[in-house]
């Protein structure tokens, strides 16, 4: 098939919607198919442009064999809401560039992963010229349900437009695809047909990333010596997370003399919890740059135990992505949900994991000291054989690319 691949996010980066994306289009390539990318250049999860991609404004790359557009756009020092609906907006006007060259051609699918939300106005239009194609709107994070619900957007009127938007979407989409069972429940709340629904969860890469012994970790090479407790959070440092949970547990653990708190990762808290953790003369917690994946493995071989956190009012609107890695690695985790959630489901089904109560840092710190004291092999071996079992990035987009193949439906 001809796929054209809309998004704001892609290879190179790291975490989150560009690396699901970047590895969709590296596989669909692998599967023989013809991958087109209109996306922007690479700033995240750091929120600044990437160095390698300096002096540079419309240009194109291959990366993995897919043919790859690249946008210039407008990266805020400081991420609001207002700088980034402007960050967002500047991409949908950069990007018209390549969609006008785009209507010439002709294609079988479009994959448009959101956020941000703008992502659907030039599907929509090519749509118009080739209504043959089929569109899938690709749901990683219900960004208008989570700007509500987490008051990162405050203004009614502005919420009911985007709103309207969305659902704009939904309803011109052919297929509308999310990452989770909860996500599911409200997307079709909004009045989508099951009929045009799709389950897309996020993917291991299961033959990469595996279990690995302390002594093949990044321990000496980071410094950190083997009579530590690690307890690992890696990944997106937004305020989604709540990763404030951490500053708090290791101001109640600073006498523990044994146990190091490490956040690995960037985003738009990290600057804040940094100068929180400063403030408070915390000793126990290290702060680190996100790492390369090509060391991911022996990266997350560190912890003795990892974090999967996000608030209470996070819930169902999105599903961590970095917990699919810590299964694959064979990662004890304490993951902070609520009954009813899709991610306390997976997990208490499937004994993968412990879980914690979001937001509550004297059960927090209670679970990490009793999880510290346990034999955690048993945890350790069902999530590895339940990401080997369900999140093989094979398994996952084979059954995905037979549901959108133009034969049918």
């Amino acid at each position: 098939m001809r796929i054209l691949i809309h998004g704001i996010n892609y290879s190179p980066d790291l975490t989150g919607i560009g690396k699901y994306t970047g590895e969709m289009g590296a596989w669909l390539v692998k599967q023989s198919h013809e991958v087109d990318v209109i996306t922007a250049m690479p700033y995240y999860p750091q929120w600044k442009k990437n160095p390698a991609y300096k002096g540079k404004i419309w240009f194109t790359e291959k990366i993995d064999g897919a043919n790859i557009k690249r946008c210039p756009l407008y990266v805020p020092r400081n991420v609001n809401g207002s700088t980034r609906m402007v960050h967002e907006f500047s991409f949908f006007l950069s990007s018209s560039v390549y969609w006008f060259l785009a209507l010439f051609k002709s294609y079988d699918i479009l994959f448009t992963p959101y956020p941000p939300l703008i992502i659907g106005f030039w599907p929509y239009v090519y749509k118009l010229f080739h209504p043959k194609t089929k569109w899938v709107f690709h749901i990683q994070d219900l960004q208008v349900d989570a700007a509500r619900e987490l008051n990162l957007i405050k203004s009614k009127k502005l919420l009911a437009i985007f709103s309207k938007m969305e659902l704009f979407w939904l309803k011109k989409a052919d297929y509308v695809s999310s990452i989770s069972t909860g996500m599911k429940k409200r997307i079709l709340e909004k009045g989508v047909p099951e009929s045009k629904y799709i389950m897309l969860p996020n993917w291991a890469e299961t033959d990469f990333i595996t279990p690995r012994s302390k002594e093949e970790s990044m321990r000496n090479a980071l410094g950190i010596p083997c009579d530590k407790k690690i307890i690992l959070y890696s990944g997106n440092v937004g305020e989604k997370q709540g990763v404030d949970l951490i500053i708090d547990a290791a101001v109640v653990l600073k006498h523990v003399d044994n146990i190091l708190f490490v956040i690995a990762g960037e985003g738009a808290a990290k600057e804040r919890l940094e100068r929180h953790a400063n403030e408070r003369l915390l000793n126990n917690i290290l702060f680190l740059e996100l790492q390369p994946y090509n060391k991911l493995a022996s990266f997350l071989a560190i912890a003795d135990v990892h974090l999967v956190i996000q608030k209470k009012s996070a819930a169902d609107l999105v599903l961590p992505s970095k917990f699919m890695s810590i299964l694959s690695a064979g990662g004890v985790a304490i993951v902070t949900a609520e009954p009813d959630t899709t991610l306390y489901k997976m997990v208490d089904e499937n004994t993968l994991a412990y879980v914690c109560e979001p937001e509550n840092v004297h059960a927090f710190v209670d679970l990490v000291k009793k999880v510290l004291q346990e034999d955690t092999t048993h945890i350790s071996s069902k999530a590895r054989r339940y990401a080997e079992a369900n999140l093989s990035i094979d398994s996952v987009l084979d059954s995905f690319v037979k549901r959108i193949s133009v034969t049918g439906k």
